[in-house]
């Protein structure tokens, strides 16, 4: 059963919580330019991932990528830890 997608997304984020034992929130940030005051600004967005990797704790940098659907609010999965 192959469950990643060929165009899914990869994301690099901050482990915010572990709500529960295999899902992580993770806090990604992206800048976005004001089309009207040419102005950059910052764009905070959580994310629920499902992470079956036992090493990664609060505050690590990991990378995420977009699969199927594993539950309402689930759509990633942890790929690994970024250095």
């Amino acid at each position: 059963m192959n469950d990643n997608l060929k165009n899914g997304r990869e994301i690099v984020g901050i482990v915010v919580s572990e709500p529960k034992n295999k899902t992580l929130v993770i806090e990604t940030e992206r800048l976005k330019k004001h089309r009207l005051y040419d102005k950059n600004y910052k764009i905070n967005k959580k994310i629920k991932a499902s992470c079956l990797v036992e090493d990664i704790s609060v505050g690590d940098r990991v990378l995420i990528r977009e699969t199927r659907p594993i539950s309402k609010f689930v759509s990633f999965k942890v790929v690994g830890k970024v250095s």
